[in-house]
């Protein structure tokens, strides 16, 4: 689990402190480490073998995750730039960006979440959606620890 965190906290650095420096390769090799340090950790929580056909549907997942997460770096990276002359109308397109993304990254994690149940049944779901939703939460409370607020730009 320290490793995990050692991780985010190595990917949410590069976002918060040089968004408009990383490259598409860095983004992708930060995801990879994160990925690795992720699945370790899921795999520990779930106690279920790298063998077993869960890390089929898994490794599915992660590939979309991914691509919400570059989304993710992408609007994290608009909000840093444009943050010292914020409008309105930008504050209401980024607030209308974040909705979006944290709708499609609840409706990803809700249809791997059926996948999981079909696959192994409702108790291995459920600690699918604890794992993921626990690090999802501990990943936004570290974002946002790290961004000033819009409210504190004006």
């Amino acid at each position: 689990m320290k490793k995990l965190f050692l991780a985010a906290t190595l990917f949410l650095m590069s976002l918060t402190y040089s968004v408009a420096q990383t490259s598409e390769a860095e983004i992708d090799f930060i995801q990879s480490i994160f990925g690795t340090e992720k699945k370790a950790f899921v795999q520990e929580f779930m106690k279920i073998d790298y063998a077993d056909s869960f890390w089929t549907v898994y490794d599915e997942y992660e590939v979309k995750r991914k691509e919400l997460g570059k989304q993710r770096y992408d609007l994290l990276n608009d909000y840093t730039e444009n943050l010292g002359s914020i409008t309105d109308e930008k504050a209401d397109e980024l607030m209308a960006s974040i909705l979006k993304l944290k709708k499609a990254n609840d409706k990803l994690v809700l249809t791997y979440y059926k996948k999981v149940k079909k696959l192994k049944g409702t108790k291995v779901a459920s600690k699918f959606y604890n794992a993921e939703n626990y690090i999802a939460s501990a990943l936004r409370i570290s974002i946002l620890e790290g961004l000033p607020s819009m409210g504190d730009m004006q």
